[in-house]
């Protein structure tokens, strides 16, 4: 039961945080009755109560007529008001003091700016703040503390401003108006200076129809065409070396044995008998 409770508390606190913008640590604003509930029921220190009950840390407030009330009713309350002066002030700027409960309701106005979580044990005061979209009610039973889900106007509401999120405002529309009928006044123009044979060309950009066209005769193309990498030759590690260089050391080591000693070629000279015919001829 009891995880059921801190998951409905996540869900509703997710709930403000996201529709209304609330942010850790949350700032509770305390009244008189929910203080003297947490002294009765041993609920201290208070932060930390009401911390585990919002899983996040928490600041309390209260105001200053609260704290006028609270000392209004004497030794009864004592212990109450002393616990409430501990808290910080929120600053709710009444010059006379007015009832705790209209002072809350004054503090958090039409739509709760200060983003406070208020905690009450006054019933009236948390029916009449249901009607307040973006405010969250704390209250205590006996030794536990409860925070009420979203009211039936409060979800309402957050519906409705999302509809109004997905259409456009007046202000929207008419400059939309505005744009689209001075573009079709100057699309006019270009026609009519067209069909008249001006001949001016206008250097600037012109609308472009490709609807007539096919794919290839664009400018920008349809789809991006990736160029697969084709092989431009073997791949040099796998291939068998050649054979050339073995057959000329073979026969460069054949011409070396069949050389002299001395691992040199000589050449022969060539004598001629040129000298020999010319002498037995002129014998």
């Amino acid at each position: 039961m009891r995880f059921k409770k801190q998951k409905r508390h996540r869900k509703t606190v997710r709930f403000f945080c996201v529709c209304f913008g609330f942010r850790q640590p949350f700032k509770v604003l305390c009244d008189g009755t929910f203080v003297h509930h947490l002294l009765h029921n041993d609920l201290t220190p208070a932060d930390k109560a009401l911390s585990n009950c919002l899983s996040a840390p928490v600041k309390l407030f209260t105001t200053s007529c609260v704290l006028a009330e609270l000392k209004k009713l004497g030794a009864a309350q004592s212990a109450s008001f002393q616990a409430a002066r501990k808290l910080a002030i929120a600053r709710c700027d009444h010059e006379k003091v007015v009832s705790a409960d209209a002072c809350i309701a004054e503090v958090i106005g039409e739509n709760n700016s200060e983003h406070f979580f208020v905690a009450t044990q006054d019933a009236d005061l948390r029916k009449k703040l249901q009607k307040v979209p973006n405010v969250p009610l704390i209250f205590g039973l006996r030794n536990a503390l409860f925070l009420e889900q979203p009211s039936k106007f409060q979800r309402d509401f957050v519906k409705s401003s999302e509809e109004k999120r997905l259409h456009l405002t007046e202000k929207e529309y008419k400059a939309l108006e505005k744009r689209t009928t001075s573009v079709s006044a100057n699309a006019d123009e270009e026609d009519s200076g067209d069909e008249e044979g001006l001949g001016h060309h206008n250097p600037g950009l012109q609308p472009h129809d490709t609807r007539n066209y096919s794919g290839k005769e664009r400018d920008v193309k349809d789809r991006v065409r990736f160029k697969r990498k084709k092989a431009k030759g073997p791949n040099p590690l796998s291939v068998k070396k050649k054979k050339g260089h073995e057959n000329l050391n073979r026969a460069s080591g054949k011409e070396v044995k069949g050389d002299d000693g001395n691992g040199e070629n000589k050449r022969k000279r060539k004598r001629s008998r040129r000298g020999k015919t010319v002498a037995g001829a002129d014998v």
